[in-house]
Parts: C-alpha cells; structure tokens; sequence
C-alpha cells in the first residue's frame, strides 16, 4: 500500500519534473513523469451512484487509488454525457491527493464514434492529475433496447481497440474492463487481441471477496480484479465497488493542461432520476421547499408551500421528490406532499382507525390511485400482522379510491367495495407524475458496473441511535414489503437491542446493523432503546 506522505513527496518531484519538461518541450505534457510500480494497490471505482462523497474522508481509510467515471453515451440515443458528479470526484480526489484514474462507458457502434469518445474523455480530463488508466467500459450489449445489439464481437472489439488507441494518443494508459464471463474462452470479446495491447480490468466477485479470496478464478492475463460491488469505504455512504490491482505508481501524474478548471459543484440529483414535466401544484397543507432533494442535515428550509400557492413543478423523481419553480427560484418538496388539484382543500380533522390492535392515525383525503407497478392490498395497515392478509393486488393502470394517508406509510382505499390498505410508497395519483421520460431522458440512467446487482433505490438520512423492537418486527433484506428479491433474514423481539444507521421518513423505513448485517425495517415497529 502507499504511504500518504511518501506520495505527496513523490507528487512534488514529479511536478517539478513536468514543468521542466514543459518549459523544454513546450506546453503539451503528452508523456508520462511517473513511473509504474510493482506493489499492490486497492482502490474504488464511483460514479453518480456513490452521491457525494467525502473525499477528505476516504484519503484517510486503505483506500490507495480511485477510478472515476467521467461520462457515458447513451443507450439508445447515443449521445455523449457528463457523469453529473464527475468533475466534482475528480476535483475532490485531486484535493484530497488520492491517485486517480478514469473510465467512460461506452456504446458506441463504429471506430469513429470511440474516436469521438476517447478525444471527449481526454478534454474532459486534460485539467485533472489522472495517474492510473483510463478505461473503456461496455457493457448491456446483447440487450435489444441497445444500439450495439447487432454489432459482431469483432466489431465490438474493433470498436474499443479503436478507443483505447485514441485514448493513449493523448498521453493516457488504456484499460479494457469486462467481466469474467465474458473475457473466459473470448465469449463476447476477442480477449487475446485486447490483452496484447492493453491492460485487462476483470470483474468477478466471489461469495467471500478480498482478502479472503486471494485472487480472482479468471485465468487470463489481467492487471486489475473488481473483487465485490458493496465494499464499504469512510466518506461514501452508498456501497461501493472494491478493486486490487496489481501494479502503482511512484508518484501522481501531472494534469496535462496548465489550466486551472472552473471549480465543480456535487450534483444534488445525481442519484435521483429526474423526469420532466410541466404542471401546476400546491401544497396539500403546507410542505417546506428545499434547497436540495434532502431531508438530512445538509439541506436548508428555505421556505414554506401552503395550501392555495401555486408553484410549477418542472420534474418528478421515483425517489419521491419534486422539483419546483418557483419565483424564479429552484427548490426540492416532497411529491406527496403536493397536488395539482389547484382547488384541493386540506381536511380539517384526522381520523383514527384501530383495529386488531393496530392504531394508525389517518389523515382523510380524496383521490384516485394507481399503483406504480404492482402492490398489495391488505386488510389490515401492517406487514406484521397474522391477519394482515392480501386482499387483492392493484396493477399499473388499475384505480382505486385513496380516502386515508398515514404517517407511518400507509395509505387507505376502497377497492371493489372492499375496505383495504397498501404501502403510500407504491402507489402514485392518477393524473399526477404521469409524464414519463423521453427515450433520451430514459437512457441517461446508465447501470453502474454493478448492474447485476440489486439496487436499493431508498433514500436514507444518516442517523446512529439505539432501537428495538416495540413487540417484533422482521429484518428485511430490501426495504420492502413487495419486492420478489427481498426476503426475511431475522425478526427482532422486544429487548434486543440493534444500531439505527438511517431513516427515510417519506416511506417509514429504517437502516438497521443486526450481527453485522445492513438490514431494513418498518420504523413504526421501533422504539428507542430503554423506553
């Protein structure tokens, strides 16, 4: 592992030694200053999907290098995109004085567009110290919704040799990244012409990761093992991809460009997934406008909606924000907490509902929902009941009648005649939030290099308090009840004491550490430690 400060020693000389060598060779720093080393480094790889990330922090954890995604062309439209939290990692990396590389995912379908690529990614870094490789990623391939599904593994190939031999006329080390899978037997790439040239950088996680599994199963020629996707690292609060890689440095590489970049701001939506709309709303009673999509400690209340104020909401996110125009002026509110029913008017009084022993507290309202893709209607506002059963289910484009909202998460209906109560969270107003994004809007959700994976699309706020169960409640895997991956791996019983990490108050979950597991639970089921 590098030693921090030996490194900042090595950065220094190796700056000197690239302003001489600009001062004798002019302003192009196309050739390297450091040199590659033998030791083992571990390092991550981000992207959008880490949020903002505390990079002061992870400089003080084992963490020796990071690779940055710095942009994607789209799926289906083929457009060329910023990460909206890449210049912000490269600049807090550089800052932070961690030795960065970079990659770019790609889908491009011709060696002139990897061209155009590898000259967009070099502009994008030429003001940043990259020090590792930059590395052309391809993944989604054999999915028909992509522009390269009818592309040969040659071409494909072709396609990113073409890349990464423009990428190195700019001064920078190529890497091809791929998974096991598909480098093993040259299943989906021509492997042996890749690993000729360039350095390999395989995918492959086993049940027990580094360093308990030493090393990775593939057996080909490769530089760099992504060893697991949920490596937990001080200062990112999402789970992050780890990786070995068998090689350093022996300083930090100088940016290619004397230029100073405009300082980088972290994109307040970058986890979010925004899609468009235009449409007035105001306040079922009051809601506060943010100046983030956050209810945590980083955001600021800058002022309060109320029933009758009309706002324009410009986007819509399946996280359960909006964003509002409003004076001239962009803030964040709670969709839930807004309508466009412009003539709605708030209750004037709850009502109580108490059944089987479950109390909740309804606010009455009137609306008809759908359910965003499927859920579950039972006849009690629990998932914990034994007589909490399913009644029915409520697909996309079926309606009910919405007459009760809860604060726990629950919302009350009359379905088919029936009484009945589902989870607020899957469940959206018909008529609002309807616009759905264009294929273009759609595409800039690109997969992280995870996209096996499962992922929890939940929006914590960071809490550490002490809870246990008000009589039982089961640990959940995912925080829901209706995904078909999420499955009950404990139940905790009144007494049994575990760590609250986060809380999403929106839909009522709760992060929970239960014998060094990350779980989730229904947080109307906890109560404070001690109470």
């Amino acid at each position: 592992m590098i030693q921090r400060k030996q490194l900042r020693t090595a950065a220094a000389l190796t700056l000197a030694a690239a302003i001489l060598a600009g001062l004798l060779g002019g302003c192009s720093l196309k050739k390297r200053v450091t040199k590659e080393t033998d030791e083992t480094t571990i390092g991550i790889d981000v992207a959008r999907y880490q949020g903002t990330i505390d990079w002061a922090a992870v400089s003080n954890t084992e963490v020796d290098f990071a690779m940055i995604r710095v942009g994607y062309r789209g799926r289906s439209d083929g457009i060329i995109k910023e990460d909206p939290n890449g210049r912000y990692n490269l600049q807090e990396a550089a800052k932070a004085e961690i030795p960065m590389g970079a990659y770019f995912f790609s889908t491009a379908i011709s060696e002139e567009e990897a061209q155009e690529e590898a000259d967009w990614v070099a502009e994008t870094l030429a003001c940043y110290p990259i020090t590792y490789p930059v590395v052309y990623d391809c993944e989604g391939f054999k999915e028909e919704t992509s522009r390269q599904f009818s592309m040969t593994k040659q071409e494909r190939t072709d396609v990113a040799l073409a890349f990464l031999e423009a990428i190195e006329k700019h001064g920078y080390e190529g890497m091809f990244y791929a998974s096991k899978g598909e480098l093993e037997g040259e299943n989906d790439w021509e492997t042996s012409r890749l690993a000729e040239e360039y350095k390999i950088w395989v995918a492959q996680y086993p049940a027990q990761p580094y360093p308990d599994t030493p090393a990775s199963t593939y057996n080909g020629t490769h530089q760099m093992w992504q060893y697991t996707t949920n490596g937990e690292v001080r200062g990112i609060r999402q789970p992050v991809d780890m990786n070995i890689a068998y090689f350093g440095y022996d300083g930090i590489e100088p940016a290619k460009s004397k230029k100073t970049p405009p300082e980088a701001e972290p994109d307040v939506e970058a986890m979010m997934d925004f899609a468009e709309v235009s449409e007035q709303v105001t306040a079922r009673d009051e809601t506060n406008m943010r100046n983030i999509p956050s209810q945590g400690d980083d955001s600021v209340v800058l002022f309060t909606l109320k029933n009758g104020e009309v706002a324009q909401r410009i986007a819509v996110s399946t996280s359960g924000w909006s964003k509002i125009l409003y004076e001239g002026n962009i803030y964040y509110a709670v969709s839930s907490y807004l309508t466009t029913d412009l003539s709605y008017t708030p209750p004037d009084e709850e009502t109580l509902e108490q059944e089987d022993g479950i109390q909740t507290q309804f606010t009455a309202v009137n609306d008809v929902v759908t359910a965003k893709n499927v859920v579950n209607l039972r006849k009690l506002p629990s998932v914990e009941h034994e007589d909490a059963v399913v009644l029915a289910q409520l697909q996309a484009g079926d309606t009910a009648n919405r007459v009760g909202v809860s604060e726990n998460g629950w919302s009350k209906l009359e379905y088919q005649g029936m009484t009945c109560y589902a989870v607020t969270s899957y469940l959206k107003v018909v008529g609002e939030g309807e616009t759905q994004p264009t294929q273009a809007a759609a595409s800039t959700a690109e997969p992280s290099q995870s996209s096996g994976q499962v992922q929890i699309q939940t929006q914590f706020e960071d809490i550490q308090d002490q809870v246990t169960a008000k009589v039982e409640v089961n640990l959940r895997s995912l925080p829901s009840v209706e995904d078909p991956n999420c499955v009950v791996v404990a139940t905790l019983k009144n007494g049994e004491i575990v760590t609250r990490t986060g809380i999403n108050r929106d839909v009522g979950w709760s992060r929970v550490i239960y014998n060094g597991q990350t779980l989730y639970c229904i947080s109307n089921y906890l109560t404070a430690a001690g109470q």
